[in-house]
C-alpha cells in the first residue's frame, strides 16, 4: 500500500447501543444468575468501547493494524473500528506558517532579510504520516530552504545605472516573486502530501549592516533622476524663450549675449532657491 486508501468505518451509534446491552446486561447477569461468568460481557464490552471513533469536520484518521497500513477516515461523523486499530489524527484544515526572518544574500550578493507567510494544509494523508517523519517541521524547513533559494535568484532592486537591468526583482515584482515562490514550495512540499495555498513575502529589507548605505543609494538615485528632469525641462523653456524672441523680433542678441542669457536662465530654472533678480537699468552692455 502506497496511496491514500479512503474508508467509511460501520456506524458508531449501532454499536454504542450494543456496548451498553452487553455491558449492563453483564452486569444484571452476576446480579441475576451470582455466577462469574457474566464477567466476560463485560470486559468484552470494554475491549469494543476502544472502537470508537469520532472525526470532526476538515479532520482524519489514519487506522494502522500492527503497522499495516488500513486506510483513512476523512468523512466526519461517529463510527467504530476494529479495536485494534490504532488511531492517528491528521487535521486538514488550512494552516498558516510565518517564518523567520532570514538573512540571504540575493543574486547580486546583497544581503537581506527576507521572511515568508504560507498557508497549506494536508491533501494525501498517506504521505503525511508516513513518507516523512514530521510533516509540520517538513514544512517549515522546506520553506526556509526554497526562501534561500528564491532570494538567490532575484536582486533585490533594479539598479540600471551600474548594469544590472533585470525584468524581475524582489521589491517590484511582487506577483511574480510569489508565483515562483508558490512553485517552489508546492514541489517540495509534494512529497509531504501537502497542499500550497498560498506562498508570499512576508517581510523584505536589506540587512542592517548596508542598510543605510543602500538607502543613501536610493536617496542619491532619485536626487540624480529628479535633476535630470529639472535640466531636460529647463532647456526646452531656454529653447523656447530663444525661439519666441527670434520669432517675434522683440530683441537681436548676437551669440555672446545668448550665452549669457541662456546661462541665467538655467541657473534660474535649475537652481534650489529663488533667485534674486537684478534690474539693469542702462544699456545691454552695461
Amino acid at each position: 500500500m502506497k496511496e491514500e486508501k479512503i474508508i467509511v468505518p460501520a456506524n458508531g451509534y449501532l454499536m454504542l447501543f450494543l456496548f451498553l446491552v452487553l455491558f449492563f446486561g453483564s452486569i444484571a447477569l452476576i446480579f441475576i444468575t451470582e455466577t462469574g461468568w457474566s464477567a466476560f460481557g463485560i470486559v468484552a464490552a470494554l475491549i469494543l468501547a476502544f472502537g470508537f471513533l469520532m472525526v470532526q469536520p476538515n479532520g482524519s484518521r489514519v487506522l494502522l493494524l500492527f503497522g499495516k497500513y488500513v486506510g483513512t477516515v476523512k468523512k466526519n461523523g461517529f463510527y467504530w473500528v476494529n479495536p485494534f486499530y490504532s488511531k492517528k489524527k491528521i487535521s486538514l484544515r488550512a494552516s498558516n506558517f510565518d517564518s523567520e526572518r532570514l538573512k540571504v544574500n540575493d543574486k547580486l550578493g546583497n544581503p537581506v532579510m527576507i521572511s515568508t507567510i504560507l498557508v497549506w494544509r494536508v491533501q494525501n494523508t498517506y504521505k503525511a504520516a508516513f513518507d516523512v517523519d514530521n510533516y509540520e517541521n517538513f514544512v517549515r524547513v522546506q520553506t526556509d530552504a526554497a526562501v534561500r533559494k528564491l532570494a538567490s535568484m532575484y536582486p533585490y532592486d533594479n539598479f540600471a545605472d551600474e548594469g544590472h537591468d533585470e525584468d524581475i526583482t524582489l521589491r517590484s515584482s511582487v506577483n511574480e516573486v510569489s508565483n515562483a515562490l508558490e512553485k517552489e514550495i508546492d514541489e517540495r512540499l509534494s512529497i509531504a502530501g501537502i497542499e500550497v495555498l498560498e506562498a508570499r513575502i512576508g517581510y523584505l529589507a536589506y540587512a542592517q549592516e548596508i542598510a543605510n548605505a543602500m538607502l543613501k543609494r536610493q536617496q542619491a538615485t532619485a536626487i540624480v533622476a529628479a535633476r535630470h528632469k529639472i535640466v531636460e525641462g529647463a532647456v526646452s523653456m531656454v529653447e523656447m524663450a530663444l525661439d519666441e524672441l527670434n520669432k517675434k523680433e522683440i530683441v537681436e542678441l548676437d551669440d555672446e549675449r545668448k550665452a549669457a542669457m541662456v546661462s541665467n536662465l538655467m541657473v534660474i530654472l535649475c537652481g534650489d532657491k529663488e533667485a534674486s533678480p537684478v534690474v539693469n537699468a542702462g544699456t545691454l552692455s552695461h
